[in-house]
């Protein structure tokens, strides 16, 4: 049965597999033939289903780790699980209702989000994360307002609105004219665009002298572009909740796996690597262990899934980062409903950002 897939396997070694899955999952330890037999649920004794198990790891979907202990699946073995034998229901009522009492408290997008991760946390009893959407503003206007003593008020006026203004130092060069051309320049060319479409079109018309700027309006220009770029940058893009629910009773017998984790957790900027993975997809993926090389150190899971905004374009994703041994079955399902949620709730009425 060596490098056995799920059409190889005996209704028989399915079973016994199943089992050993659903009972490491469930509890975090290995499982032997005696629990397997004590269950009824195969008929068959002790002697039988270690020989089913001894097959089993042989095709490298099960793992003993140690030689008098059950058996527990490897990561290829997990994956033959989610992908081939798992059963995945609609979230329960109670789980939907613990998602949407968090999410309909209103406000901002960060409350939301904080919201989503901190349900979904709780639920899972893992981490739950959700990437903070990198908000791409449309404008309707851009203008500098002098402040004096060589700086300037970057004003940006969404077109649904919203204003937003950074601080920027003046060239030395200008004047109230300079300050009116670089505005009108940046409204005629972004106005409708977000700063990302407009940003290297800008920039390559100044560069190559196809502008109608003099110099010091092109500085000012490329000032307040500047500011905007690195503000755009260094914007959080994580909100992380429930670190503490991954040390739990299993996981302290594992605790250098526990302290990698954690580590990894504090990496906002791989994380978002990770979620970013999950951006074209249709509903939530799943990464088990080393299938994604942030968290191939510490052995842990991600299941993660897109939320989109009214127009259907994908701005954030939510997710799950825990031990291969998450209930796969049951997280599933309850990130997509969140992902799902946050979709519906961001084009709502009185959904603003702070």
């Amino acid at each position: 049965m060596a490098g056995s897939g799920l059409t190889e396997l005996s209704l028989r070694a399915r079973e016994i597999f199943r089992l050993v899955v659903e009972g490491y999952i469930a509890n975090g330890q290995p499982v032997g033939s005696r629990t397997i037999a004590g269950s009824g649920a195969v008929g068959l004794s002790p002697a039988s289903i270690r020989s089913v198990l001894q097959e089993l790891q042989d095709a490298g979907l099960l793992a003993a780790p140690h030689t008098s202990a059950g058996r527990m699946p490897t990561e290829v073995g997990l994956r033959l699980f989610v992908d081939g034998i798992m059963q995945v229901a609609e979230p329960s009522a109670a789980d939907r209702a613990q998602i949407e009492r968090g999410l309909a408290e209103g406000g901002t997008i960060e409350a939301a989000l904080t919201a989503a991760s901190s349900a979904l946390s709780d639920l899972s009893a893992a981490a739950g994360v959700v990437m903070v959407p990198r908000r791409e503003l449309r404008l309707a206007q851009v203008s500098f307002v002098p402040l004096g003593q060589g700086r300037a008020l970057v004003v940006l006026v969404g077109d649904d609105g919203s204003v937003e203004n950074r601080v920027i130092d003046l060239p030395s060069a200008a004047n109230a004219a300079t300050l009116e051309q670089a505005g009108n320049y940046l409204t005629a060319r972004m106005a409708g665009r977000t700063l990302g479409d407009a940003l290297r079109s800008i920039q390559t018309e100044i560069a190559g002298g196809k502008s109608a700027l003099d110099q010091a309006s092109a500085t000012l220009v490329e000032r307040g572009l500047a500011v905007w770029s690195r503000d755009a940058a260094q914007r959080p893009v994580l909100v992380v909740r429930g670190q503490a629910n991954l040390l739990d009773e299993a996981a302290l017998g594992d605790i250098e796996r526990v302290r990698q984790l954690l580590d990894e957790l504090e990496s906002a900027e791989a994380i978002a690597g990770v979620l970013d993975a999950a951006r074209e997809a249709e509903s939530a993926r799943i990464f088990i262990g080393s299938e994604n090389r942030l968290f191939s150190l510490s052995g842990s899971s991600v299941i993660a899934a897109p939320w989109r905004d009214g127009e259907g374009r994908v701005v954030g994703v939510v997710g799950v980062i825990g031990p291969t041994r998450l209930n796969y079955a049951r997280v599933v399902p309850m990130v997509d409903f969140t992902a799902q949620s946050l979709s519906r709730i961001i084009t709502q009425d009185g959904f603003t950002r702070k």
